[in-house]
């Protein structure tokens, strides 16, 4: 899963403002876009529309909740791993495969594959860890969360 950054021209000033607003937290309704939309000056079918293409584009890999895997009594780890050019796109789809991986990136460096494991148990993380050195031959640098911090991600709209 390459990532390449997208041209200047690709985000127009509504999809800046999608991109902020989607920072804050949704209403927990049945329409939990309305309000969102109606804020942004749009309707709940073009907000969708525009999330969508913001994902098939890659200006976002994911949307969807957050969850607290810590606070349900799981655990959460930062891992990289220097992975062989060559053998990027198999070893990222066998990383991708295992229901641990919450997400999975790129990077330009020596440590060119980052990913996040969230497992239900702590323990959990040691062998996800281990079955992804199995079944790559590559080692799994794990990163363990000393500190946590919120970064808020603005982009100018």
């Amino acid at each position: 899963m390459k990532r390449a950054a997208l041209p200047p021209d690709a985000l127009d000033a509504a999809d800046r403002a999608i991109l902020n607003r989607l920072q804050d937290p949704l209403p927990i309704t049945a329409q939990p876009f309305a309000e969102p939309a109606t804020a942004l000056g749009t309707t709940e079918t073009e907000l969708i529309d525009r999330i969508a293409r913001l994902r098939e584009i890659g200006a976002i890999t994911r949307f969807g909740p957050f969850y607290d895997a810590e606070a349900m009594g799981g655990a959460f780890c930062l891992c990289a791993m220097e992975v062989p050019e060559a053998r990027f796109d198999e070893v990222v789809t066998l990383v991708n495969a295992l229901p641990e991986v919450a997400h999975n990136y790129e990077r330009g460096h020596r440590l060119n594959m980052w990913f996040v494991l969230a497992c239900e148990r702590p323990e959990g993380i040691a062998r996800a860890a281990a079955r992804i050195e199995r079944e790559t031959g590559l080692q799994v640098l794990c990163f363990p969360k000393e500190k946590e911090f919120f970064i808020g991600f603005r982009v100018t709209a």
